[in-house]
């Protein structure tokens, strides 16, 4: 039997994939595409269990930090900067989920991954309004544009995202190899599998 990267495990734990592995997300050799996203573990295949309310609780904040990519502590910071601004404390938190430099860099297509983005910025791969950013959580502006460098133009990894040329959501624009933020994003505009109303209860306890 085939060993099931970390990554993988992460998305079978929580039923569905979190695309942290770029391209092998898109292939057979996906293990939700095998099995449908069993858990690992001997009572991974258990149906019928009733989960507690903390325990959804629980999945919708770890199932949100793994899609990001974020560790504990940098996910709770987040929340915490977004209980004290003006609004909902759920949407504001995804909204700044959503602006930082490497999930821009993801949702505009220029990169098969946020680990992948991650890895371009640090490494000096990507500009910010022309200009060399090396932090993947450097909060982003409306009217910012962002681009990839020569060299990462010609990285093999990144040449099947460019390809695609999907879509971006609505408050991000892109034209060729480069992207812009047209606005801050709504809540239609973010994912619609995160429910963020329960990782509110959850810091709330």
């Amino acid at each position: 039997m085939a060993k099931i990267s970390k990554k993988c495990r992460l998305c079978k734990r929580e039923r569905e994939k979190l695309f942290l592995k770029g391209t092998r997300c898109f292939s057979a050799k996906c293990p939700i595409e095998k099995d449908g996203g069993t858990p690992p573990g001997v009572h991974g295949s258990k149906s019928g269990f009733r989960q507690s309310a903390y325990a959804k609780q629980l999945r919708a904040k770890q199932k949100t930090k793994r899609l990001y990519g974020l560790s504990e502590s940098q996910f709770k910071n987040y929340f915490l900067k977004a209980k004290k601004e003006k609004g909902i404390t759920g949407e504001i938190l995804l909204r700044f989920l959503e602006m930082r430099f490497d999930n821009c860099l993801y949702r505009l297509g220029l990169s098969p991954s946020r680990v992948a983005a991650r890895q371009l910025i640090g490494h000096g791969h990507v500009l910010l309004n022309n200009q060399k950013v090396t932090i993947p959580s450097f909060m982003v502006s409306p009217g910012d544009q962002i681009g990839l460098s020569e060299k990462a133009l010609k990285m093999e990894k990144n040449k099947y995202a460019l390809a695609k040329k999907e879509k971006p959501p609505s408050w991000l624009e892109r034209k060729g190899f480069l992207g812009r933020v047209v606005d801050l994003p709504k809540r239609d505009q973010m994912p619609t599998e995160i429910d963020e109303s329960l990782i509110v209860e959850y810091y709330s306890r």
